[in-house]
């Protein structure tokens, strides 16, 4: 069985992680094809060059995600008692590091390039015995960059919820973003064809700019997590919706006169914490063991439960 750690997942979870692992190794070889065809045609213009290098950066996510995936199966430890789950989330934070560093570089490449009015000059070149200009040529790669990451990304998100994993998430939010950079990249190349030179570096600045919005998001995203946030969904859109069955479950006990619930996400389980308030004498442990059971039933991300009685809930538990 496929696991996480000494967490086994349910079949539906287990084909998910072995299809997502294929996609990324598609994707990577298809992501490396479209370097090396971005660099051989990308000439002097600067749009050419910024979306080159967010195919290099592309690169990073599917990479996290294969090595975090594998080193999340390992058991815990004495030195790892909580187990290696955290993988996720530091490979999620390496990937946004590196997206934020690389799209300021961006920025003040193309900002440098348009105050300084460079005209990139796009000549011929000649293809199958024509002589055509380098510009089709262009147009066409990213055309041919542009279509399967869309796809890509398509099949990875569902695959993400499934998982819960925010580096497949990542990934394939920014895969489905990236017809947006082609088509960027196409309208500097014909701007520079009418005889507009400032059209390639408004096109380069521009998908530059989208380059350090996805890692402002993602360092955002991930560096909650690290820090041991509420647990959210996938997509980080909300507190995840277990907050609240976890203490519907608890509360519905008739030996508990209060409790409150402290979940947070390891990478794709989720550390358990309930607190609660008798109601007359503390129950036998075997009503304890019971309700560990039936919250460890209600989602397989729900890891290392811990059960702990208080005669008042924490504050921050009530928010």
């Amino acid at each position: 069985m496929t696991s996480f750690g000494d967490t086994g997942l349910p079949d539906e979870q287990q084909h998910a992680l072995r299809k997502a692992i294929r996609l990324e190794v598609v994707g990577l070889v298809y992501l490396t094809s479209c370097v090396i065809v971005v660099a051989a045609v990308m000439g002097s213009s600067q749009a050419m060059k910024v979306a080159w290098v967010e195919d290099m950066l592309s690169l990073i996510p599917p990479i996290a995600f294969i090595l975090a995936a594998r080193y999340t199966r390992r058991r815990p430890t004495s030195e790892h008692p909580y187990g290696f789950h955290r993988a996720v989330g530091s490979a999620h934070l390496a990937a946004a590091v590196a997206l934020l560093t690389m799209g300021i570089f961006l920025i003040v490449d193309s900002a440098s390039g348009l105050i300084a009015a460079e005209h990139p000059p796009i000549g011929t070149m000649h293809l199958f015995g024509h002589t055509v200009w380098a510009g089709w040529v262009m147009i066409a790669a990213m055309v041919y960059t542009g279509i399967g990451p869309v796809i890509l990304g398509h099949l990875k998100m569902p695959l993400s919820e499934k998982l819960h994993d925010k580096v497949l998430y990542a990934d394939s939010d920014m895969n489905k973003a990236d017809w947006a950079t082609a088509l960027g990249a196409i309208l500097g190349i014909l701007g520079i064809g009418i005889g507009w030179w400032w059209a390639d570096a408004v096109a380069a600045l521009a998908i530059a700019i989208t380059v350090v919005h996805d890692g402002v998001t993602q360092i955002r995203n991930a560096t909650r997590g690290l820090m041991d946030g509420r647990a959210r969904r996938f997509d980080d859109s909300a507190p995840h919706p277990l907050i609240g069955e976890v203490e519907r479950l608890v509360a519905s006990q008739a030996w508990v006169a209060d409790c409150g619930v402290r979940i947070r996400d390891e990478g794709h389980l989720f550390h358990t914490e309930i607190f609660f308030v008798p109601r007359g004498p503390m129950p036998p442990v075997s009503e304890l063991h019971r309700l560990r059971r039936a919250v460890d039933d209600l989602d397989w991300k729900l890891h290392d439960v811990v059960i702990a009685p208080v005669e008042t809930l924490p504050p921050h538990l009530r928010d």
